[in-house]
């Protein structure tokens, strides 16, 4: 891609800049193009690029394009399965100098993964070293670790010299390297992939390689197989770590048939002993691609919460096997644990299958990017076989061919042997030798160079026993090549003893994952693992939230400086408490969730997302004995909102009982620019009195007030000036309710229904001082809260 060095502000006739081109027209001058039309250009080049050469795989060896040049330059420097072990830095060094010219970290990286057996559940490179592992240690530097090619590997490249793929120069031109591997097994399946190209993205898992030779031998036989029959032998992925797959055969028939969907994935434990205090149980397989540490890690920080108080203990056992030992109470209920742990860990994942690959065009060296079904991904891998062992056997023709043609010119001298060596001696030379040969006996130049190559001991009578012996095995298994390639049965039947080689040879052993859809199992309930107690829950205007299972006088908790009390709850652990914001968002968390502390507690940002701004203004516990005000004794069977602008509405609860996500739900749908200034508890039978900052207040029945079903932004309260806002309210049943008020001068005001009589809602309301503004309104003092009855 060439780079502009500078551009004009020129515009292109359709009012877009232009850029100069440096690249050379016919008459050695840059060209302006569009800037817009040269972004679109090189951006789908790149895109082309990644996609093509970089992130997705080959439908026909199941390689990316680094991968497969590792295996290459392994193969070139015979560094087969039974050679000595190389240095890695060799083989990545070689790598990069030849074919390809990227990073030596991300190479090594590509090579660290074809050796690591949690990886790929075949393993294409034999590592020596460390090789990293399943807790996300990673490899060691390339200059300490050592390498050479799998046994496995000979059945990707061992037909590579015999004119099987094509060949294609490398970056630089000085060599040229395979376009493909001409691979004997569907190593797409077999070992799996995942990447991610621009715009789209690879994750395909790995099978059993008996699994998958099997159906390969099924469609060759029969052509008109389709994915639902396939999937008859294909039972599922096979990942090298083992785990249980909770998909139904229905589902997994789905999957295979558009490409693409999750796979649900669960560890595999086992019972251990019973001990005098406890029961261990050991968990004897992790999903595929799951960090074995940090699930430990997950597991221990669980246990230090206190959320699943049977569980006891963790440990990790694992050595070359995975063996992690769960200690729980002796009378809990380890399936409940085990749902549990399934649930909030990463002991059940989900793999999200693509069968996105790259697959044959026209042009062999260009690959399209494809979806495809499990039946196409087989197909494609066939013809590519197909393909394969028709140009071996052409090349294996040819090479009998020529073989053939210089036997029976060998053949042809020991009849005239005499006349051939006294042609020799009266020669000049070789060339003049050959010259009176071909003229004189009716040979070409490769019989007669073969003739004068001979070696003496060949003259002799049971050399040419030899040479017609071979001669005929020559002839009759060209015979047998030329039979083959004309018919295409014989040539599928050869496809398939093949890759029934290959299954006895590698695919013999058993499933790594099992196969069993989640049935009835034991469920349990979020307060199962609850001991059911009082908390007392402490909220700050700073929003600062802790939980303590007994505190006396809000005043008197520790709080950091300059911050205040907002709201003073009481629940079980077993119920919620909700916490509603400015922004008309509510935020619902079970009691046992708030962090339990002495200190100052913790930001209400680690429990719910607040957006910029926002900020709680109320907080009321959502137990069935609590009452429904903060210092009332009358339940509450409804709320009342009022906002800056002043507008007010009623809504319930019920809506909110149950637990948030991080993003709470909405209970009131503000103006613009609108705040929520308070929310109060309320029975329904109250007078609400509210203020403003302009000094005007407003006394009026809370029913008055619109009971809203659902997010709202209600009736108006009080008719504002344009730059007048409400500060503050209180709602009472009390013919003795007051809202205490600060002024611009600093004194209180207070305001009392006895004092005001009520109006309705709606109105202006009335003027509390002729002179100055109102700054704040007094919190109320908070009681300890208590249950009803």
């Amino acid at each position: 891609m060439a780079r502009s060095r500078k551009s004009d502000r020129a515009a292109s006739p359709g009012g877009q800049p232009l850029l100069f081109d440096q690249r050379p027209d016919a008459g050695g001058n840059g060209q302006a193009v569009a800037l817009h039309e040269a972004a679109r250009t090189r951006y789908l080049n790149y895109a082309l690029s990644v996609i093509t050469s970089r992130a997705l795989p080959d439908v026909r060896d199941g390689l990316k394009p680094v991968q497969r040049r590792i295996l290459y330059t392994m193969w070139q420097q015979h560094l087969h399965a039974g050679a000595k072990p190389r240095k890695c830095a060799k083989v990545v060094g070689d790598v990069m100098g030849s074919y390809h010219p990227h990073g030596d970290t991300a190479i090594y990286d590509a090579l660290v993964r074809l050796a690591q057996p949690f990886a790929l559940s075949y393993p294409l490179v034999d590592g020596s070293g460390n090789f990293g592992s399943l807790d996300g240690d990673s490899a060691a530097a390339m200059r300490y670790t050592e390498c050479r090619l799998a046994a496995l590997s000979n059945e990707l490249l061992d037909e590579i010299g015999q004119d099987t793929v094509p060949f294609r120069p490398n970056y630089d031109g000085t060599h040229s390297e395979p376009v493909v591997l001409p691979a004997r097994m569907a190593n797409l399946l077999v070992n799996g992939t995942t990447g991610i190209a621009v715009g789209m993205a690879t994750n395909i898992p790995p099978h059993h390689l008996g699994e998958i030779c099997q159906a390969l031998g099924a469609l060759l036989r029969n052509p008109e197989l389709q994915t639902q029959h396939l999937c008859r032998t294909v039972k599922g992925p096979d990942f090298p770590t083992g785990g249980q797959i909770l998909n139904t055969p229905g589902e997994l028939l789905q999957i295979y048939k558009t490409g693409s969907g999750p796979i649900r994935l669960r560890a595999t434990y086992q019972a251990g002993p019973v001990q005098r205090q406890s029961r261990l149980l050991y968990v004897s397989s992790v999903p595929y691609a799951v960090n074995k540490a940090q699930l430990v890690e997950q597991i221990g920080k669980i246990i230090a919460a206190g959320k699943l108080p049977p569980l006891v203990n963790v440990k990790d056992l694992s050595t070359e096997d995975v063996r992690i030992e769960l200690e729980l109470k002796k009378q809990a209920d380890h399936g409940k644990v085990m749902a549990y742990l399934f649930k909030h860990t990463a002991l059940q994942t989900n793999f999200n299958v693509n069968l996105t690959c790259l697959v044959p065009t026209e042009n062999p060296e260009v690959g399209r990017p494809e979806r495809c079904d499990l039946r196409q991904i087989l197909q494609h891998f066939l013809n590519f076989r197909l393909q394969v062992v028709a140009r071996r056997l052409q090349h294996a023709l040819r090479q009998l061919d020529h073989r053939i043609h210089i036997l029976e010119g060998l053949a042809r001298v020991f009849d005239v042997l005499d006349q051939i060596i006294e042609t020799i001696r009266s020669s000049d030379g070789k060339e003049d030798a050959a010259a009176k040969i071909i003229k004189k006996f009716e040979l070409d130049a490769d019989q007669t160079d073969a003739i004068l190559e001979l070696k003496l001991y060949r003259l002799a009578r049971l050399e040419l026993l030899a040479i017609g012996r071979e001669l005929d095995t020559k002839r009759r298994r060209a015979a047998q090549i030329k039979r083959t390639l004309a018919s295409d049965q014989a040539l599928r039947e050869l496809v398939g003893q093949e890759i029934d080689q290959i299954r006895k040879s590698y695919g013999c052993g058993k499933r790594r994952t099992r196969i069993k859809a989640a049935g009835d199992e034991p469920q349990y309930d979020v307060d199962d693992f609850v001991a059911p107690e009082d908390n007392h829950v402490l909220l700050t205007q700073d929003g600062w939230i802790k939980r303590q299972k007994e505190i006396r006088d809000a005043g008197a908790t520790r709080l950091r400086e300059g911050d205040q009390v907002l709201a003073f709850l009481l629940g079980s652990t077993r119920a919620s408490c909700v916490l509603l914001t400015s922004y008309g968002t509510a935020y619902t968390c079970r009691i046992v969730d708030i962090p339990a502390t002495s200190g100052y507690g913790e930001p209400v940002q680690k429990l719910f997302k607040l957006k910029d701004g926002e900020r709680v203004v109320a907080a009321f516990s959502l137990d069935a004995r609590a009452s429904g005000r903060i210092a009332g004794a009358k339940p509450a069977v409804h709320a009342l909102a009022v906002t800056d602008d002043g507008y007010s509405f009623r809504f319930s609860f019920e809506p909110y009982l149950e637990p948030s996500n991080r993003f709470g739900r909405r209970y009131a749908r503000l103006a613009s620019g609108a705040r929520i200034t308070g929310v109060e508890s309320i029975g329904g039978s109250e007078t609400i009195i509210a203020a403003t900052t302009q000094a005007r207040l407003i006394l009026c029945r809370a029913d008055q007030v619109n009971f809203l079903a659902g997010p709202g932004r209600g009736v108006r309260l009080i008719r504002l000036a344009p730059d007048d806002r409400v500060i503050g309210f209180c709602a009472s049943a009390s013919s003795r309710a007051a809202l205490h008020v600060v002024t611009n001068q600093g004194t209180k005001r207070t305001i009392t229904s006895s004092k005001y009589e009520l109006t309705g809602r709606g109105g202006k309301g009335r003027q509390l001082m002729k002179r100055g503004r109102l700054v704040a309104v007094v919190p109320r003092p908070l009681a300890p809260p208590t249950f009803d009855g």
